[in-house]
Formats: structure tokens, C-alpha cells, sequence
């Protein structure tokens, strides 16, 4: 197993994860600095939102974004929902992608989440194997969504 420690980002890793995300979504045009700089901050500072990275020797290798969303049912507890799963193409397959997630978990769990979910576009089954490894249920609910035309 590659050396890796599994924390939460700081505003000093934005460079790093903007690169790693380049990894999710190859083809997304890169966000202006101004406007990076200008979300990362919202993000960090929402209270709502932890960003978990694997960072390996200065580099950042592995991530995924935990929104815990405060709720009025299941006795007032919240729930966790995960998004933006990315693992450095270099470094995949060696356990860093389901470390962060093992961490995102963890996070939920001592903030008395009810569930945690996750959602993929991914068709792959290595990719859905990967999630079921990680402890996710693939058909315990049914997900939709509508994306902005």
C-alpha cells in the first residue's frame, strides 16, 4: 500500500485538488483563479462541507467532498451525501480511493448521520464493485435527478 496520509483539506490545497480534479472531469474547462478561490473559501467555511484528501510525499492523490445536510426527519438526525470522487490516475487501485471514503464515513458516523450516500454516473462495473467494496449499497434506493438546461 502506497504511504498516504487521509486528512482534511485546507485552503492551501486548492492548486493541488483543482489538479486532481482535472483526473474526475478531463474535459470541465478550468475555473478562473478569482472564481476558484471564491468557492473554495465558500466551501471551506460552510460548516456543511469537509473535503477529504489522500496526500502522498506534496502531492494530492485521492479525494472526495462530504456534505453533512441538517434534517427535520429521522428524529432530527442528518445525513451525509458524498460527491466528487476522484483518485489521481497514477495512483489507483492501491486502497487511496476507498481510505478517503473509509474517512468520509467515519466523519459522518461521529455526526450521527443516519445514512450516507453516493452517487455515480459511471456505468463501469469496476466502478460500481469499487463503491460496494467501500460499503455502499448499489439498489437500496432509487436516485433521479434534473440538471439545469
Amino acid at each position: 500500500m502506497t504511504e498516504a496520509i487521509i486528512r482534511t483539506a485546507t485552503r492551501h490545497d486548492l492548486p493541488e485538488v483543482l489538479n486532481l480534479y482535472r483526473h474526475l472531469h478531463p474535459h470541465d474547462p478550468q475555473l478562473e483563479a478569482a472564481d476558484a478561490e471564491r468557492v473554495w473559501s465558500r466551501l471551506l467555511a460552510s460548516g456543511f462541507m469537509t473535503v477529504i484528501v489522500a496526500q502522498a510525499a506534496e502531492l494530492l492523490v485521492a479525494s472526495c467532498t462530504l456534505a453533512i445536510v441538517p434534517n427535520l426527519s429521522r428524529g432530527g438526525r442528518s445525513y451525509g451525501v458524498i460527491e466528487n470522487v476522484v483518485t489521481h490516475a497514477d495512483y489507483r487501485r492501491l486502497g487511496l480511493g476507498r481510505r478517503v471514503l473509509a474517512h468520509a464515513l467515519e466523519i459522518g458516523w461521529e455526526a450521527d448521520c443516519y445514512k450516507v450516500l453516493l452517487a455515480t454516473g459511471s456505468k463501469q462495473e469496476s466502478t460500481l464493485h469499487f463503491y460496494e467494496g467501500a460499503g455502499f449499497d448499489r439498489g437500496s434506493k432509487t436516485y433521479f435527478e434534473v440538471r439545469r438546461p
